[in-house]
């Protein structure tokens, strides 16, 4: 590709704007659980835009946009309910450009998401469907999608992966976006009455986890199969990379043959880092390495100072339903004995809770995806599986046993409880200073990157259909 002036990117299109509020104006009217219903209808969506005539209807720099990857887009956005700011005939091409500048400034700049990273959010999406009662299942799953699980593991890695370049160049680009508080007062100040922003409900919220137990036939199971990988190799029938593309389930790494790439220790499991880093000899294969996403052989690559690059092939033991339903037997005895005033759930936290987040703060939640850790969540921001539970519940009330997926993609049982709600309110400075300030810092961010874009737009060659003339783009300069 040749980059001049007139820059260019590439981009798998398809992907939807998702960070900073640079979406056109998208927005999913269902709540918690509406993208299963796009696990049914996505596929079909997908054969209705292999009938459509293609032809290049924009290009950025030297790439195409198809007319076909805009009408996936717009089917698999209907099948999750998706509401947009206007035509998405207009609004669906602009974000593909938009993405495109984004992505080949994250090239330019050398910014990176590691295939620990891509398979971390691939193994959480898929552990998220599977949670779903309709699902429930990695056969049901693949039933849903018409495609096998190593198929579905494909179509998600690029896709994460632009996503992550995308938010990470963003992060970048505003890093050093502060406001005083005398802005935030300022900026308050000179709102009228009616347009001082609602704060949403608010909660805090406490877990207390159980981990169902893994039968130990099906780790003695997995690590047979491992080391029947590791006899294989050092006899020379096959190489570990062939293996690891057959059979890892780290998907980012298993299409490179299990290759991670460079990476220091703090970017790897512990347990995985210490063995990775004893290796000395490239023919060697590790013992069975277990690790919080499961159980590993790693092969050295190469070191570079404090980096080591290696191959690994990553198993992950199932879990039956006896054992899911044994932790929410554990958990409703717990809840009991809380609801009965035996001890407190902030006690049980600490003794009886695996999630080693919360067990030394007494269960409490903490919510970081705000500009400041708290414990404060708005309902979007918690958990799928919380957020459902506790959208009915009482302040003080101890719910039943429910599963979900923990923030490692692991599968766990929990119970919660409802420490407070506060209601949708206006916003006044001496109670919501936090959230205030995020608003302000939030659209001085929005201002900075939407003026990036139109900045990058003018230096671009783009050429777009005519018929999209009578569009109104939320970027100006798209026809010159």
């Amino acid at each position: 590709m040749k980059i001049n002036k007139r820059k260019t990117v590439v981009l798998l299109a398809g992907t939807v704007l998702t960070a900073m509020g640079l979406h056109a104006g998208t927005s999913r009217a269902g709540g918690p659980g509406t993208l299963s219903d796009s696990l049914k209808t996505v596929p079909a969506a997908t054969d209705r835009a292999n009938n459509v005539v293609d032809e290049v209807i924009w290009v950025v720099g030297d790439e195409p946009i198809l007319k076909s990857e805009v009408e996936i887009m717009k089917l698999q956005g209907e099948a999750e309910d998706m509401k947009w700011d206007g035509d998405p005939e207009c609004v669906l091409p602009e974000q593909i450009a938009v993405q495109k500048l984004f992505l080949h400034q994250a090239a330019l700049d050398s910014i990176e998401v590691t295939e620990s990273e891509i398979a971390q959010g691939i193994d959480q999406q898929i552990n998220y469907w599977i949670s779903l009662p309709q699902i429930g299942s990695k056969e049901k799953l693949e039933e849903f999608q018409h495609k096998s699980m190593a198929q579905i593991r494909q179509d998600l890695h690029d896709d994460y992966k632009n996503r992550q370049l995308v938010q990470k160049m963003q992060e970048k680009l505003v890093s050093d976006v502060k406001v005083s508080p005398a802005e935030v007062r300022e900026y308050f100040r000179k709102l009228p009455v009616d347009s001082v922003p609602m704060i949403p409900t608010t909660v805090e919220v406490e877990i207390l986890t159980q981990t169902p137990k893994v039968e130990p036939e099906e780790i003695n199971r997995i690590k047979n199969q491992l080391r029947d990988y590791t006899d294989r190799i050092t006899k020379g029938e096959t190489s570990f990379a062939t293996l690891a593309r057959l059979y890892s389930e780290d998907p980012g790494s298993a299409r490179q043959g299990g290759e991670l790439g460079y990476m220091g220790r703090g970017m790897l499991d512990p347990a995985f880092a210490a063995a990775a880093f004893n290796l000395t000899d490239p023919k060697k294969v590790s013992k069975v390495v277990e690790s919080e996403f499961g159980y590993h052989i790693i092969q050295l690559i190469d070191r570079r100072g404090d980096k080591v690059n290696c191959r690994h092939i990553l198993l992950k033991p199932n879990v039956s339903m006896a054992s899911i339903d044994a932790a929410k037997e554990r958990l409703d005895s717990i809840g009991k004995d809380i609801r009965n005033g035996k001890f407190t759930f902030e006690d049980a936290t600490a003794y009886l809770s695996d999630d080693k987040d919360t067990k030394n703060n007494h269960g409490l939640m903490v919510n970081s995806s705000e500009n400041a850790r708290t414990s404060r969540f708005k309902m979007k921001d918690l958990p799928t599986e919380v957020a459902r539970v506790v959208d009915t519940m009482k302040v003080d009330e101890v719910s039943q046993p429910f599963q979900m997926v923990n923030p490692r993609g692991k599968v766990v049982c929990a119970i919660v409880k409802l420490k407070e709600r506060t209601p949708e309110h206006r916003a006044t400075i001496t109670e919501d200073f936090q959230a205030m300030r995020d608003i302000v810092t939030a659209q001085r961010r929005k201002d900075i990157l939407h003026d990036w874009v139109v900045k990058k737009v003018k230096e671009t060659y783009v050429r777009i259909n005519p018929r999209y003339k009578s569009c109104k783009f939320q970027y100006e300069g798209w026809f010159k």
